[in-house]
């Protein structure tokens, strides 16, 4: 059947699609255009499995703090290139998904997937804009926190966000601290708060590590494991966060830092989110 400008223009403004794909679309559906619809979808479905192999190391992290800072939630939407996490459409989108969010509160990313802005769940908002844009896109991060305090970081570039939880305290001093601590997480990049949150293959790792170091330094073998736990101790203050010193002021560890603010201040739990 003959299709008009009139209806490919309307498909287009309603898909966002490229004007011969939204005439292809068409004249299969003869001119149904919910079918259409659904034939532009299945099209983007194509495109995003030829593409589920690529790289997304670009894209936007989002981040929500409730008013009384109680809550935050922090996404991270990738995609192939810096081009496209600059584009209006994949910034509304991102945006879309942590109101969406924030409102629902999934329980994890799959959960998230499933909720429907405008009637249409996430997962296929998804799809149609690799149909439209012909990059891998998905959400490669979603986190959600309630505590006593909760403060969200997001870095120069968008590239980059922190999610911290802190409990026993509350009021502007505290949030201004977490904001400290969070760029100290962004920065440092620690893998725990203390000591216990390290894994047991990760100790074992660092202890292995720093036998070998010593052995090659020919340090006799009676002291060897003395020198790797010495090596472990100075692993955990460089790597887990309550240890390390204070990146705006090296003379104290956060953990004393927080001390200063509030003797009852105690961080529960953090995530840092990337999109590389």
């Amino acid at each position: 059947m003959a299709i008009s400008a009139q209806d490919v223009n309307k498909l287009r403004q309603m898909t966002g699609a490229g004007m011969m794909d939204c005439k292809k679309a068409l004249q299969e559906a003869n001119g149904d255009f919910d079918e259409a619809i659904t034939i532009l979808r299945k099209q983007g479905q194509k495109v995003s499995e030829k593409r589920a192999d690529r790289e997304a190391n670009e894209g936007v992290v989002f981040a929500y703090t409730a008013p009384d800072a109680t809550e935050g939630v922090v996404i991270a939407l990738k995609c192939e290139t810096d081009f496209v996490a600059k584009n209006e459409e994949f910034v509304a989108l991102g945006n879309n998904i942590l109101n969406t969010a924030v409102a629902q509160k999934p329980a994890n990313i799959e959960a998230l997937l499933d909720l429907a802005i405008d009637g249409l769940a996430i997962r296929e908002h998804l799809i149609a804009m690799v149909g439209k844009i012909g990059e891998k896109i998905e959400v490669g991060a979603y986190e959600y926190a309630k505590a006593d305090t909760v403060v969200t970081y997001i870095h120069y570039g968008a590239k980059l966000g922190v999610l911290l939880s802190l409990n026993g305290a509350k009021g502007e001093a505290v949030v201004e601290a977490g904001k400290d601590v969070c760029l100290q997480i962004a920065a440092m990049n620690p893998i725990a708060i203390d000591k216990d949150g390290v894994d047991a293959d990760t100790i074992a790792r660092e202890i292995e590590i720093g036998k070998d170091q010593a052995r090659q330094e020919g340090k006799p073998e009676a002291i060897i494991e003395k020198i790797a736990m010495g090596k472990l101790e100075k692993f955990y203050k460089e790597r887990t966060l309550l240890h390390q010193e204070f990146v705006k002021d090296s003379s104290m560890t956060i953990a004393q830092m927080l001390k200063k603010v509030d003797a009852n201040l105690s961080i529960t739990n953090f995530k840092r989110v990337s999109v590389a």
